[in-house]
């Protein structure tokens, strides 16, 4: 359903050249989704219009401008864009049509940019990508090639949306989980973990796929949910936290800075930890479901709904 061959080409030429075989046969079971055929019709009735400009670089991702088409074509465009709900991650803005996705994406890579090497000529992973605007924004500072991997069908559809005016750029995402992409490659010199390390059931099995996929010398950018509290301490939901079935540990700073060097990463670096807000997360027009503002208490937003301490996500920098 979609047409991965320029990915194949390209790892060919690379250190990933051996799980060719298995990558492609693990791509092709996986789109076996029974919305596949809406999400892909939705992208093959979009206009043809041709962007004037692509904007990698904003905090709105560019792709065109108004003026690059009619009021109908805008209008039809929109109309096959809110077929692929819900929108997460972002901001987008498609020849006009903004989109206002749940989680202002831009933020956080607002608190990650300045603190991070250089992306220009660099291959990079974004585990857990989502839709991809992380690593559109990757891209759009040089890298020399970005793979994203998240085992939401939808996420890929979207991405695909976007890929659809961006042509041949070295950029896709797969569908894929850490714990199912090849493994122990060395090969990136940058990988993102954003927003996944409380999804694992063994962290520590995390942080080591995540160390073996870099080259010496490479860097890790791991964003994940953290509490206040002393080394040592964890908060392991009973059941759901902040109505997530699958949440599984969230280590204060100081625990998570010794697991992270006790896989052995070293300058190790927090950079970042700021509480999720509603205006960082919120329900919109594009993402109509459930958001923070249902997670939380309503007499006091400093608690999850279950009564744990409110989200709040740190950022880790590491070098392995």
């Amino acid at each position: 359903m979609i047409d991965y061959s320029n990915f194949f080409d390209h790892i060919k030429q690379t250190k990933l050249s051996t799980h060719l075989d298995s990558m492609r046969t693990f791509i092709d079971a996986a789109f076996t989704n029974n919305d596949i055929v809406k999400w892909k019709n939705a992208i093959d009735s979009f206009p043809k219009i041709s962007p004037s400009v692509i904007d990698l670089n904003n905090s709105v991702i560019q792709i065109g401008s108004k003026n690059d088409c009619s009021d109908a074509e805008r209008a039809e465009l929109k109309n096959q864009l809110m077929k692929l709900p819900p929108w997460r991650k972002g901001p987008y803005n498609f020849f006009g049509n903004f989109i206002d996705t749940e989680w202002r994406s831009d933020w956080k890579w607002d608190r990650i940019k300045d603190h991070i090497a250089p992306l220009k000529n660099r291959n990079v992973l974004d585990v857990g990508c989502g839709n991809g605007y992380h690593s559109f924004r990757v891209l759009g500072e040089g890298a020399k090639s970005v793979i994203g991997i998240d085992p939401f069908l939808l996420s890929i559809f979207q991405f695909e949306a976007v890929k659809n005016f961006v042509d041949e750029k070295p950029i896709w995402i797969l569908p894929h989980k850490m714990e199912e992409f090849p493994q122990s490659t060395h090969y990136f010199d940058t990988i993102l973990s954003m927003g996944v390390l409380y999804h694992r059931r063994s962290p520590f099995d995390h942080l080591i796929e995540l160390r073996d996929s870099l080259r010496n010398g490479g860097e890790l950018v791991l964003e994940t949910l953290v509490i206040d509290g002393k080394l040592g301490e964890v908060l392991v939901p009973e059941k759901r936290y902040a109505k997530m079935r699958n949440v599984w540990f969230i280590p204060s700073t100081l625990t998570l800075e010794l697991w992270i060097s006790k896989i052995g990463f070293k300058n190790i670096r927090l950079v970042d930890v700021t509480k999720t807000t509603y205006d960082e997360q919120r329900k919109t027009d594009w993402m109509t479901y459930e958001s923070l503002s249902d997670f939380l208490d309503t007499h006091n937003p400093d608690l999850t709904i279950e009564g744990y301490p409110a989200p709040k996500r740190a950022v880790f920098i590491a070098e392995i």
